[in-house]
């Protein structure tokens, strides 16, 4: 994109959510990266476009002039990008994607919805795999994408997404079911119900660095079955936040009184030989996680 660009972007995001911070999380910038190209734009135009204060930034009386020539000259770039793509093969294609099952549940149907409803004759295959899976058929060029835990291998191109807090659950009747937030130590007292995908299993890993032991009576890679198990009483367990949402079972769950996330990220192979459709599908699932957005680190 064009330097100027970038900063025309800067500072429609920086009014959209009067915040620097916030703005940089969207565009994966630093803070100090977007008060910089915002007051090179000032410095261009000889202006002051923005008002700095303790409750974040706002527009000036000359800020509010300029911001629909701004946003007008965003908008006919988008409308530019989008023709160029239709003309670069998003017309038609397959996009194949690795992925854990609670991102093929919660996430990706959105995201495709929409890509779907741009782009109608893009075809997608869903493979469903662990992390060590998915980064296997990566490195194989078996997929074109694929959702990682991260930190994740080298050798790929990642993308952050989305930090999942780590959620203790409960059967409904549990004597700690209204605590504010689990004590660790009260996760050794009882039957424990251990999720575990392949090599990387973030619970595992949890417990490890928390120094705690569990009477770790099951074992499985099906989180369903953990719900389920945790809702007939036969024990608790911790599982990320993502998986829990819409649960059709009657579990409670907490935080733990120390916070714990597991890092998401998209990564792929190599973006140069990436094709036009599988670089625009990253931008949908960049919107559609942007919320839970952490900073870019490549």
């Amino acid at each position: 994109m064009d330097t100027n660009l970038q900063k025309y972007m800067a500072f429609l995001k920086t009014v959209e959510y009067g915040s620097f911070t916030k703005a940089a999380e969207v565009l994966h910038y630093s803070q100090s990266g977007i008060s910089r190209m915002i007051g090179d734009l000032e410095r261009e135009w000889n202006l002051s476009v923005l008002e700095r204060g303790r409750s974040g930034v706002s527009l000036t009386s000359e800020g509010i002039k300029v911001l629909p020539f701004v946003q007008n000259v965003c908008r006919e770039y988008q409308n530019l990008q989008e023709q160029i793509d239709r003309q670069c093969g998003l017309e038609s294609g397959l996009i194949r994607i690795g992925t854990i099952s609670s991102i093929a549940t919660h996430w990706l149907p959105s995201v495709i919805k929409k890509f779907q409803r741009d782009f109608p004759n893009i075809e997608y295959e869903l493979l469903s795999g662990d992390y060590g899976e998915i980064e296997e058929w990566l490195l194989a060029g078996r997929v074109d994408c694929g959702f990682l835990l991260l930190p994740a291998s080298a050798e790929l191109e990642i993308t952050p997404l989305k930090r999942d807090e780590m959620m203790v659950i409960l059967p409904q009747d549990h004597p700690l079911a209204d605590c504010e937030t689990f004590p660790l130590k009260a996760l050794e007292e009882e039957p424990f119900m251990l999720l575990e995908r392949g090599e990387k299993s973030q619970v595992s890993e949890l417990l490890r660095q928390r120094g705690l032991h569990p009477k770790v009576r099951f074992i499985t890679l099906d989180d369903y079955a953990i719900m389920s198990m945790v809702e007939s009483g036969l024990g608790i367990s911790i599982l990320p936040d993502l998986i829990l949402q819409r649960t059709p079972y009657r579990i409670v769950k907490k935080p733990l009184a120390a916070p714990a996330y597991r890092e998401l990220g998209l990564a792929m192979r190599d973006s140069k030989t990436a094709s036009a459709a599988v670089k625009k599908f990253l931008t949908y699932v960049l919107k559609e996680t942007t919320n839970g957005i952490i900073k870019r680190t490549i």
